[in-house]
């Protein structure tokens, strides 16, 4: 059997990754102007990076917003697409070797999908992502570089901008530790500091996407989350899902390879 290529097309940016034996190597990332540009791009570094002849490779499996922009074989390899919801799951299911869990995928916006056992279905979403976060950005920082945003936001203090349950309350709500936000921006002021801001930005995005991500959760009997996408990458995960893993009594996953995820879950549907 000669290798799969999985391949997620985003409309400036695109993530490639090699099946080999039913195992993902070496994946890769590429920004272009456009997504044909960044997807031939994609492949053919791909290849080249890791020598393989354009002959190794038995198929092609495409999938994201701008697979659509795809009509023909890619380099005349035999191509087909996968549906997006379904390669993010086969590929957070794979990385993170759990059977039952909602799959976080937190790309422009977020969409949530419940996996158990062989049954793969798309349950909702919300308008709140990475898009989001470039957007407020651009608008209250003047940038939409988001590593720029996340290092403005190590240096900056989220509790000058936010409300916290300890700002309103002389004792723990029920549920509610004092360390509990009670409302994002509620404390910002027309001269908040740049570090702040940012830090209240990424907080909002990440908070809210965690906080419905628990509410896809509800009555399904699921306690784990399995976080996929560029956003995972942003240093303050590591402090905000912790932190709501013990409001909610719910467990976060950030799989090795999270950002390549979808385009590993579209390698592995053609073996199926």
């Amino acid at each position: 059997m000669g290798i799969v290529i999985g391949i997620d097309v985003g409309i400036s940016t695109t993530k490639i990754v090699g099946l080999r034996d039913g195992k993902p190597s070496a994946p890769i990332r590429i920004t272009a102007a456009d997504p044909i540009t960044s997807l031939y791009g994609a492949f053919g570094k791909y290849l080249h990076d890791n020598n393989i002849a354009l002959d190794e490779v038995e198929h092609v499996m495409l999938t994201g917003v701008g697979a659509g922009y795809v009509k023909n074989d890619v380099y005349g390899v035999k191509t087909s697409c996968c549906d997006e919801f379904m390669a993010d799951a086969l590929g957070a299911r794979y990385e993170s070797k759990l059977d039952h869990a909602i799959v976080v995928s937190m790309g422009t916006g977020t969409s949530f999908v419940m996996c158990k056992d062989g049954d793969i279905r798309h349950i909702g979403g919300i308008g709140i992502g990475g898009g989001t976060l470039q957007g407020l950005a651009r608008v209250c920082l003047g940038t939409g570089d988001i590593k720029q945003v996340s290092a403005l936001a190590m240096q900056g203090n989220v509790k000058n901008v936010n409300l916290l349950i300890g700002d309103i309350s002389a004792q723990p709500l029920p549920g509610l530790p004092m360390e509990a936000t009670a409302s994002i921006f509620a404390r910002a002021k027309s001269d908040s500091a740049k570090e702040d801001i940012s830090a209240g930005i990424i907080g909002l995005v990440l908070q809210s996407i965690g906080s419905a991500s628990v509410l896809a959760a509800q009555g399904t009997g699921c306690r784990d989350m399995v976080l996929i996408g560029n956003l995972t990458l942003l240093p303050q995960c590591k402090e905000i899902f912790p932190a709501l893993e013990k409001l909610y009594d719910v467990r976060f996953h950030i799989p090795k390879y999270s950002e390549f995820c979808t385009a590993i879950g579209a390698a592995l549907a053609y073996q199926k």
